[in-house]
């Protein structure tokens, strides 16, 4: 009985046994699991949604449209075998959880990968906008093309690129995060080396070639020229003036271009526009000849001057000094503005330096020219101060045109630095024309020269030799300042302060103190006269001498002057003054010659400086 048992709890529980075996035979669990990739059998499509048998107890469902072309189609049939991805054996209904775009999108990894490890290209299509750059889809991988990476260039528009298959190159990526970073730029960087290689070969000066524009700078344009790139200076973009390239060009133009000069080996290419046109310079002296006006447009304002564009291409410089008679040291921005239209005359024409000297002011009359007609030397003005300077007054005269009257020509009576400051900006002066001179441009006149000059008046009657009374009117360490008749001034130097040496001290001597002394020299340049009491006492000690004695006789000049004061007492003071004969030279007389050729020498020495 116990045997018979035993038998029956074996037999049971070999038939549990097969049956397990036999149930993962039927669903095959044993080769399944969930996170890989199965071969599975469409079994039906029904509405949006296909069933799949993928050998477990129940089938699974995807939705139709991972099984969908961009055109809308359903690319599967009834019974096609297709991988899918199991994500679960069952869900809450009992059926296996499936995925045909994960499928897809291991199989993808796995080819990456592949294609990583060997740096091979990858086809993939532009499908979205990101953040920093786009999306691609790699065979149902996604990947990251960042915007830098898109071309060799910047690209403004995308949409062209969209959709479209294309090969791209693997940066770096990552399964396990599901990271990959691909590059168009480094197939095309590849494919242009190759380009780049053939077409330096074959370039040479003077080539005229297709291009471009890859980039816009200050100083010119950067040209692609299908692999290489170029410089397109601004200068060589057109014969007439650009301030900037974008002016004329853009990002992305195509264009025709001249090879200006090739450099093998530093492979600098530089590029020319304005060469494949006729040069406006040909033949200018004879369009342009010199004297002849035109009308042009101001096409730049300088520091020294204005360009004024004649035609395309060909511009002429208005020199500061050339655009106004009257506006001098004026910055050409306030005389004139850019884009104006201009009135100018032919000066100086230079077709080998590609120069054209132009001139505004000589298209309207000259003033100074009318000023000079009109208004002899000579004649009394009346006008408006314009401005003062460290050297004397400007002065607002007919035609806008100026008149100086230099600090010497302000008084005769006070330095100019003095009389000066008795003007303001603004005051309307009367002033005598002293000189025109047309092509120096220059007026000068005279404030001072509306009067006589009272030191000729007052000197009219003075001569050298002659003695007179003198009142100090400044004392100096090397003399004294005197006037004589009250308005003209003169100098006695210290060592004619007297004829004793321990005498000729200035600082004996105070302002409003009289003296007498005798004229050395008459300076009418510089309206002053130089005396000498010196020469005074000299001159009287000869008058004693010859009329009391002499110094042979033994006597002293105090005996002599004292009978001379004696016997002045019962003669005339008129007697006095008469010059006796003397047949010995004129002590006095020597003073003053010596003192006038002292001072020819100085004048001498003066004027050759």
């Amino acid at each position: 009985m116990a045997t018979e048992t035993a038998a029956s709890s074996d037999t049971a529980m070999m038939s549990d046994e097969n049956f397990v075996a036999m149930l993962e035979e039927t669903f095959g669990e044993g080769n399944l699991s969930e996170g890989s990739v199965v071969k599975g059998t469409v079994i039906a499509i029904e509405g949006d949604s296909v069933l799949i048998d993928v050998g477990l107890k129940s089938e699974g469902r995807i939705g139709v449209r991972e099984f969908t072309n961009p055109a809308g189609q359903i690319e599967i049939a009834r019974g096609d075998i297709i991988d899918v991805y199991l994500e679960r054996m069952e869900d809450r209904n009992g059926e296996a959880v499936l995925s045909r775009e994960k499928a897809r999108r291991e199989e993808a990894w796995t080819m990456l990968e592949q294609a990583f490890n060997n740096a091979e290209r990858v086809t993939g299509s532009i499908f979205g906008r990101v953040k920093g750059g786009f999306t691609v889809d790699l065979s149902g991988a996604v990947a990251f093309l960042p915007g830098s990476q898109v071309d060799v260039r910047p690209v403004r528009d995308i949409a062209p690129l969209m959709g479209t298959p294309q090969p791209f190159q693997i940066l770096k990526m990552d399964r396990r995060r599901g990271n990959i970073v691909v590059s168009r730029r480094a197939v095309l960087e590849e494919s242009r080396a190759e380009q780049r290689s053939e077409l330096l070969a074959g370039l040479t000066e003077g080539q005229v070639i297709d291009g471009i524009v890859k980039n816009l700078t200050d100083y010119g344009a950067f040209v692609d020229l299908g692999g290489v790139d170029g410089l397109l200076h601004v200068t060589d973009i057109a014969w007439r003036r650009i301030n900037h390239p974008s002016e004329v060009l853009s990002v992305g133009q195509p264009l025709k271009v001249q090879i200006i000069r090739f450099n093998s080996e530093t492979q600098r290419i530089s590029l020319g526009m304005k060469q494949l046109e006729v040069d406006p310079w040909d033949g200018v002296e004879a369009k342009y000849p010199v004297g002849s006006r035109f009308t042009g447009r101001v096409s730049n304002i300088t520091d020294y001057g204005a360009f004024v564009e004649l035609e395309p291409g060909v511009e002429g410089l208005v020199h500061v000094s050339e655009m106004s008679w009257t506006k001098k040291n004026v910055h050409p921005g306030k005389i004139i503005s850019t884009s104006q239209e201009v009135d100018v005359m032919v000066l100086d024409v230079d077709q080998q330096k590609r120069r054209i000297s132009l001139g505004i002011k000589q298209t309207a009359e000259n003033p100074w020219t009318d000023f000079a007609a009109n208004t002899p030397i000579g004649m009394e003005l009346e006008g408006e101060v314009k401005n003062i300077t460290e050297f004397g007054l400007f002065v607002g005269l007919a035609g806008d045109i100026d008149g100086m009257v230099h600090l010497s020509d302000l008084s005769w009576q006070e330095p100019g630095e003095e009389a000066i400051k008795a003007y303001n900006k603004g005051d309307i002066v009367k002033a005598k024309v002293m000189d025109i001179d047309i092509e120096k441009e220059r007026i000068s006149l005279g404030i001072k020269q509306l009067t006589d000059d009272p030191f000729e008046s007052a000197a009219d009657g003075l001569k050298k030799g002659d003695a007179v009374t003198c009142t100090v009117s400044k004392v100096l360490e090397t003399g004294i300042e005197v006037t004589v008749s009250g308005s003209v001034s003169g100098f006695i130097r210290r060592n004619d302060l007297s004829r004793e040496r321990s005498e000729q001290r200035p600082d004996r001597f105070a302002e409003g103190d009289r003296l007498d002394a005798v004229i050395t020299n008459i300076d009418k340049r510089d309206r002053k006269l130089t005396l000498s009491v010196k020469a005074h006492e000299i001159k009287e000690e000869k008058v004693a001498m010859a009329e009391y004695g002499s110094s042979d006789s033994g006597a002293s000049l105090g005996d002599i002057l004292g009978a001379a004061m004696r016997k002045a007492e019962g003669q005339s003071a008129t007697a006095l003054d008469e010059e006796p004969e003397a047949p010995e030279a004129d002590a006095a007389e020597e003073t003053v010659a010596d003192d006038e050729a002292e001072d020819s020498d100085a004048k001498d020495s003066k004027d050759k400086e």
